[in-house]
């Protein structure tokens, strides 16, 4: 057994915080956890300034984030989590020496006009340049604040699929072990594409997150929470 694979960890994801971390001291799996990742969407259409006060918020909780922009985030928050070397989007972080976690924020164009949203071609560029540096890794984890196209995880009230095009198609290509996602609040599932799970844990404003768990076998599980039931 790998020395980083000796005990069980676990780490908390969520995303679409909208300005709504309060709870965050109500997730009773924070403690010994062994960080945060979050999807995107800290804030409503807010800068570095809300921004701020979110990570705050979450490194007070856990001093490991790792977090990424949400389409309702501005632009300007991406070149501040860099600055904080916290950022998700378009970079490759290591959860363990052999766990890579890797990262596509904000969103394809919506009918919204939000502040970061992008084109499905942007989208592919991004995830086959960080899969080129995370490749080698034997366990990869993608979060795509956008989630792939045609899943559980992507469908809006009407019943319509809304999700990444190019996400979908470097999953079903590449394979990695798990894609978290989000921005669908109302699509809080779980499914798989191939041999990735996709895991929407919900948006956190409404109480909902996910848990990430290495047992000491050194598999990954993943699950969904709400503080509802606690």
């Amino acid at each position: 057994m790998s020395e980083q694979a000796a005990q069980a960890q676990h780490w908390i994801v969520l995303g679409d915080i909208h300005e709504g971390s309060p709870a965050l001291c109500e997730i009773p799996e924070l403690a010994g956890a062994s960080g945060l990742l979050v999807t995107g969407d800290l804030t409503n259409l807010g800068g570095v300034a809300r921004a701020k006060q979110i990570v705050a918020d979450l490194r007070a909780c856990n001093a490991q984030v790792f977090a990424q922009i949400g389409n309702m985030d501005r632009t300007e928050v991406d070149a501040w989590l860099s600055c904080e070397e916290i950022n998700l989007h378009r970079t490759v972080r290591e959860l363990a020496p052999d766990v890579a976690v890797f990262g596509v924020g904000g969103s394809i164009f919506t009918p919204f006009g939000t502040p970061s949203e992008f084109p499905e071609s942007k989208f592919s560029i991004w995830l086959e340049e960080c899969w080129q540096k995370a490749c080698h890794y034997p366990v990869k984890i993608l979060i795509a604040h956008n989630p792939p196209f045609g899943t559980a995880c992507d469908i809006v009230t009407s019943g319509a699929h809304v999700g990444s095009r190019a996400v979908q198609e470097f999953i079903e290509e590449y394979q990695p072990d798990i894609c978290f996602c989000g921005h669908i609040h109302e699509s809080r599932a779980l499914d798989r594409l191939g041999r990735t799970q996709i895991v929407n844990p919900g948006a956190f404003v409404h109480g909902y997150y996910a848990t990430l768990t290495r047992d000491t076998d050194g598999q990954f599980f993943t699950a969904l929470h709400s503080l509802a039931k606690k």
